[in-house]
């Protein structure tokens, strides 16, 4: 492996990361934190789901994604749906206020990234989101 495309990778990534949080703590664009969006856009587009499967998706601790949903419930963004076969467990469902607010955070996102991106061939584009799918998908083997 190129030790200098290694490090171009790797510097990237750190400014990439630095960059988009920046941007998306800006209080007055953005409602939901990262984890807030993510739990949801999870949940809206495969349906409900336990904090275990969460857990393992996201590769964190059941407690964190326990924290995290509960914080969602409080918002109203959330609700728990009961396990009829254990009375202990149940699942997380959107509501539709918490569609509504991913709704209008994805569209700020979508927004924002458009406008960075705009000027770049319809290719780039495509082959960029690919390239980022590929990586996101080498890390869950990690």
């Amino acid at each position: 492996m190129d030790e200098k495309s290694l490090e171009t990778i790797e510097l990237e990534l750190a400014i990439l990361i630095r960059r988009t949080t920046s941007v998306t703590t800006n209080k007055n664009l953005w409602k939901l934190d990262r984890a807030a969006y993510l739990l949801l856009r999870r949940i809206a587009s495969k349906g409900a789901v336990g904090v275990k499967v969460l857990a393992g998706e996201f590769q964190l601790d059941i407690s964190t994604v326990s924290r995290q949903a509960a914080a969602l419930e409080q918002k109203g963004y959330l609700y728990k749906i009961p396990d009829p076969s254990d009375g202990r467990a149940y699942s997380f469902e959107i509501t539709e206020l918490g569609k509504k607010e991913l709704h209008e955070h994805k569209q700020a996102r979508l927004e924002k990234i458009g406008e960075v991106i705009k000027e770049w061939p319809e290719e780039d584009r495509h082959l960029f989101g690919q390239y980022l799918r590929k990586f996101n998908n080498a890390l869950i083997r990690e």
